[in-house]
């Protein structure tokens, strides 16, 4: 079933085309990655789904128009998590996962009692995220991985049936790199979510991803199953390199363990 699907999409600025007619689907049950160079569109795909820009075409949940949704109903469908995040108030990371939870709430900002199970979801997500020491330390104190993982923990707390994330692996080291792909995954296996990813790293796409989008100037220059999108002839035409070779050549340093790791 599709949950999310765009059709015909456009977004301008000005005199630039910065997305041209992209046609996807994010199917329920699967993880669609988003992949490009820089400047090929990505962000501006994110951007459009979460209505904070302007397009033409089509983007619907379940087969309405998202433009046609409220702000709190599309929040309890849809979560995002950008690839940048500015705080400048000194709340506790578990006030800030906590924010996850108004999407369930009578009201987006209501302050009235939230789901029943609200106190249970946001003790999952710190714990899924290796939070808890930090929870009530105030997010103005935190390195940019730590954000990372605060947002991404409101983002589980949230509950929405579609993950959106932006570059969510942004300014985490490995070990928690891998935990959060890791938990996408596990999150994936219930019945009805889906998962959209913009990374650079194809090397993530073909481990975690399902299909992918590539994208080369706001066009699709491949959407396909993840291995056929990512075929090394197209990607050597996208990025104007030999992106499979660079990759094989950086496994190659690591010498006979990288041949037992493959």
């Amino acid at each position: 079933m599709k949950l999310l699907e765009a059709q015909g999409l456009r977004v301008r600025f000005g005199a630039l085309e910065a997305l041209r007619g992209l046609d996807f689907a994010v199917e329920e049950g699967r993880w669609l990655m988003l992949v490009g160079p820089n400047g090929a569109g990505k962000s501006t795909v994110v951007n459009a789904i979460s209505q904070g820009l302007r397009y033409e075409g089509a983007l619907r949940w379940r087969g309405r128009d998202l433009r046609r949704m409220a702000p709190g109903e599309r929040a309890r469908h849809i979560g995002i998590l950008a690839q940048r995040h500015a705080v400048g108030y000194a709340f506790t990371v578990e006030e800030v996962v906590r924010l996850g939870r108004y999407a369930r709430a009578p009201g987006l900002f209501s302050r009235e009692k939230a789901d029943a199970d609200g106190t249970e979801a946001v003790e999952l997500a710190l714990e899924q995220t290796g939070l808890q020491a930090l929870r009530r330390q105030s997010v103005l104190t935190l390195s940019g991985g730590e954000l990372q993982r605060v947002f991404l923990a409101q983002l589980f707390a949230q509950d929405p049936e579609l993950l959106i994330l932006d570059e969510p692996g942004n300014h985490l080291d490995m070990v928690y790199q891998k935990q959060t792909f890791q938990l996408l995954r596990d999150w994936l296996r219930r019945p009805g979510r889906a998962v959209l990813t913009v990374v650079h790293d194809l090397s993530l796409a073909l481990a975690y991803g399902d299909e992918a989008l590539l994208l080369d100037h706001g066009a699709a220059a491949a959407y396909d199953p993840v291995r056929e999108a990512l075929r090394p002839a197209t990607l050597e035409r996208v990025y104007g390199m030999d992106v499979a070779g660079w990759m094989r050549a950086l496994l190659a340093a690591w010498g006979e363990d990288a041949g037992e790791r493959a």
